[in-house]
């Protein structure tokens, strides 16, 4: 006789383990809030007040991001506290690239088998990167669904809430030829291009996480987790002195597909590229799939984070800001007339 399912416990679904996580994600968020909070974590919505902000045109700017593959990673290294940062960290700089301060932060972590103690490591990484980007973690949602994800396994998305003056909105309007391209290294892949990096790696070379390769600081799958970077810290104040024509994060589709979501009519972006130091990842990546460089820039961020445009006549001020905040950067190429597209030179 099929034994009788009495309970969601039965189904798969253990609701006080559930709170358990629900407990200590409690604690994690309250340490990121920021005056403008006004619920606790636990109810059916969050209250945030604009109160706080002083902006006579606000205008909110939203976005919604996961991890992606990079999830993987995580489950074979058992390295749980690190994707949870890159989240909030991808997600901020996209609503940097608009001129936004972040105001808050929603997840959702869902699981096939609720364990409190890696929830608690992922939710820890969320609210680490809250605190870095002065942004509040006001709720979330933890999901069980039995049957759906593997056992140790989760998937991971966030939803972000920002704002800024309508005067002070960056949209690359005002981008002309003549005008700089810099760039922002990146500390490695960030959040894209893993299911081919992981294939490369960790599915058809016989490597596995542990693996030292030569040229690599790193085991490959600590590498492979190396944090997507938030450069909003080093970026808002160039923004808030109108510094800045344009920005791009370099995600999914690389320099190739970013750079001209940001250019007006007649611009076309020139990249030389070898103007910045690469990253030995990529290279050890396009020699093990004999991937050719288009492709490679048109996946990967081949080491540039962040794409930043500026006049020609404030680089100097501009590279000396940098300078005093230690943050390296490079001039990679810049605008030229023609087509809205990449252009890439040696």
């Amino acid at each position: 006789m099929t034994p009788l399912v009495s309970s969601y416990r039965d189904a798969g679904v253990d609701i006080d383990q559930a709170n358990l996580a629900k407990k200590r994600i409690k604690g994690l968020a309250r340490r990121t809030f920021t005056p403008g909070v006004l619920t606790e974590i636990g109810g059916f919505g969050g209250l945030f007040s604009l109160n706080q902000r002083r902006s006579s045109r606000p205008v909110l700017v939203s976005s919604v991001d996961g991890v992606g593959t990079k999830l993987k990673v995580a489950f074979v290294t058992g390295i749980h506290h690190t994707v949870g940062h890159d989240l909030v960290s991808h997600c901020v700089n996209d609503i940097l690239v608009q001129g936004a301060t972040p105001l808050f932060f929603m997840d959702y972590i869902a699981t096939g088998r609720m364990v409190p103690e890696i929830i608690a490591k992922v939710v820890e990484g969320v609210a680490t990167g809250c605190r870095e980007a002065g942004c509040a973690l006001l709720g979330g949602e933890t999901a069980e669904m039995p049957g759906f994800y593997k056992d140790g396994e989760y998937d991971l998305a966030g939803f972000i809430v920002g704002v800024v003056d309508k005067s002070r909105i960056v949209d690359g309007s005002s981008i002309r030829p003549g005008d700089v391209i810099l760039g922002l290294p990146s500390a490695g892949l960030h959040t894209n291009g893993y299911s081919l990096a992981r294939k490369l790696l960790l599915e058809r070379s016989g490597y596995n996480a542990e693996t030292r390769l030569p040229g690599l600081k790193k085991p490959i799958g600590e590498t492979l987790l190396a944090p997507h970077l938030n450069y909003m810290p080093v970026l808002k104040p160039l923004v808030d002195r109108k510094w800045i024509k344009g920005m791009a994060h370099i995600t999914g589709g690389g320099l190739t597909e970013n750079i001209p979501r940001i250019l007006p009519a007649g611009c076309a972006a020139l990249i030389r590229v070898g103007s910045w130091p690469g990253l030995p990842i990529f290279g050890i990546l396009q020699k093990m799939g004999r991937i050719d460089e288009l492709e490679m820039l048109r996946t990967f961020n081949m080491g540039i984070g962040m794409a930043v445009i500026v006049s020609s006549r404030r680089v100097t001020k501009i590279q000396a800001y940098f300078k005093s905040r230690n943050q390296p950067v490079y001039a990679i190429g810049e605008i030229r007339s023609g087509k809205r597209r990449v252009v890439y030179e040696p």
